[in-house]
């Protein structure tokens, strides 16, 4: 399952599916992948998917939940302080744009399932949007807690969240964009981007 987050140490058929459509969704776009294809790629039949998921748009549904719960898991543990840690403010900033393009970098189809969900618009970007909405009010609440400490410049927090989440998914899967601005989809393009996006994120935030 290489650049799919692990499902279960004992991966059931559901859960091979599972892995093997989030991979297509955000590879090869929603409209482009079909049961047949994904059904050829796993050598089981078409069937075999319908009996886990009943159609291609309970599939999607059963992705997004999945991708949603990895996201907040992983931004979680990234801003969370650990026994014995005293970082604060800006410091957490950072780990969490660091684990975001780790996810780019490891994981880069749930960043691309994100973009086409998005893309396709409601209903199905409507899901996304209820799935993720903790995680993004989660994390105004918090910025906005390390403003009102003094320990982050005042903006406004949804809005800084916003643009941070929409900045670190163009970034990292605009990938055409990014040719026609002379720069190939790299691993060292993507630390540099990264970078580059902290630095403008610091000169924003730092008092």
């Amino acid at each position: 399952m290489a650049g799919t987050p692990r499902i279960s140490s004992t991966s059931s058929t559901g859960d091979r599916i599972l892995a093997a459509a989030l991979r297509s969704f955000g590879s090869t776009g929603i409209d482009g992948t079909s049961l047949d294809a994904l059904a050829r790629d796993l050598g089981v039949t078409k069937q075999a998917i319908l009996y886990w998921y009943p159609s291609k748009e309970a599939l999607l549904d059963a992705v997004i939940d999945f991708s949603a719960v990895e996201l907040q898991r992983r931004f979680a543990r990234a801003i969370e302080t650990r026994p014995g840690e005293t970082s604060t403010g800006f410091e957490r900033v950072e780990a969490v744009v660091h684990a975001a393009f780790r996810l780019a970098a490891r994981h880069p189809a749930m960043l691309g399932l994100m973009r086409e969900v998005n893309r396709i618009g409601p209903p199905t970007s409507t899901r996304l949007t209820e799935s993720v909405t903790p995680l993004l009010t989660a994390a105004a609440a918090w910025l906005g807690a390390e403003m009102d400490a003094g320990r982050l410049r005042r903006h406004d927090p949804k809005l800084l969240v916003l643009m941070a989440y929409s900045s670190v998914t163009g970034l990292a899967t605009e990938v055409e964009v990014l040719r026609a601005l002379g720069e190939e989809p790299t691993l060292a393009s993507l630390v540099r981007r990264r970078d580059q996006l902290v630095d403008l994120l610091r000169d924003a935030l730092v008092p």
